[in-house]
């Protein structure tokens, strides 16, 4: 069996990616994708007519061009979503947009406008995450869609004070990025490797993991944003873990045995200790992790550029014939 094989008997394996025929090569159990993900799709010849579908739904949708342009958008979100959904057996996630990341009432709209476009298209909100990046606002409004049956999947998280807070709120997945931690502490350090077993980002995901079991937190971890095979070999066992396709190929080309690295039982034996998460807590201690801190906000800013690129892409289209050259 190869590492993806094994891997696949301790972690629920994920596709980060918009490609849908990447999706069709792994056969992951689920999938995730971005902005930063579909702007790269819709340059494929190949998904062109998802495009002309959303540019048609957006110009039936609004008389101004900014609200056809945001209609377009939602719709390819989902459209890409469902045929993701028609190979992978689990959820996809689909993301809100980054622009919103500190405003609970509008993320609450456009997660039920993403959710009402997915009823339409015949897919059950118990296949759909919502994405949404881990800020104070987000989690809240994250917890009330919760409540109402919709679950989420909480981004951009680099801490354990974000973490806590998302499994406090009964949150029903979080992505912690293990590369984009790694790549902070490399740069901080002014190195230019560090191994798997002493990366940040893996040891970041392992003590949220550890805390989660270890005082019964429902919420689901999934590790992300990985720069190696080897942050995932060291993250092996964890709930799940959302790969690229070229780390994927890299992992089922690996022979040998994987050995597994977290699981509830290990976890239950850990020293660590709880954290009454408030508020006031969960900014003074984001306030105190300049990475966290640092990682989170441009985040916010490059999902945002990256959605402004899709919206540009397809604003070329929406006030011509449909078609995409």
């Amino acid at each position: 069996m190869s590492i993806l094989d094994q891997l696949r008997e301790m972690t629920v394996v994920v596709a980060d990616t918009g490609d849908i025929e990447a999706i069709e090569k792994h056969q992951p159990q689920e999938a995730t994708t971005n902005p930063s993900l579909l702007y790269k799709a819709a340059q494929i010849p190949q998904y062109h007519d998802l495009i002309e579908a959303a540019i048609e739904y957006g110009r039936r949708s609004s008389n101004c061009p900014e609200g056809r342009i945001d209609a377009t958008i939602d719709y390819l979100f989902v459209r890409f979503g469902k045929e993701i959904l028609d190979i992978v057996p689990g959820r996809v996630s689909t993301e809100v947009c980054a622009s919103l990341s500190f405003d609970t009432e509008a993320t609450i709209r456009k997660a039920h406008h993403l959710i009402e476009l997915y009823d339409a298209k015949g897919v059950h909100r118990e296949r759909v995450l919502i994405k949404i990046a881990s800020t104070w606002e987000g989690i809240r409004a994250a917890e009330q869609l919760e409540k109402e049956g919709i679950h989420c999947n909480l981004t951009l998280l680099f801490s354990l004070a974000q973490a806590v807070a998302c499994a406090e709120a009964g949150v029903t997945l979080i992505s912690p990025f293990v590369g984009r931690i790694y790549d902070w502490h490399k740069k901080d350090r002014g190195v230019d490797h560090i191994e798997p077993a002493e990366d940040p980002g893996v040891h970041s995901v392992t003590e949220i993991y550890n805390y989660f079991k270890r005082f019964g937190h429902k919420t689901e971890v999934m590790g992300a944003s990985f720069r190696s095979s080897g942050e995932i070999i060291e993250l092996a066992g964890c709930d799940l873990l959302t790969i690229s396709p070229d780390l994927l190929e890299e992992l089922d080309g690996m022979q040998g045995t994987l050995e597994r690295k977290l699981s509830p039982a290990d976890a239950e034996h850990t020293s660590i200790a709880r954290i009454d998460m408030t508020e006031k807590m969960f900014r003074w201690m984001l306030n105190e992790d300049p990475m966290a801190t640092d990682k989170l906000a441009e985040g916010i800013r490059n999902f945002y550029k990256d959605l402004t690129k899709l919206e540009d892409y397809v604003s070329k289209f929406v006030t011509e014939t449909v078609g995409v050259k």
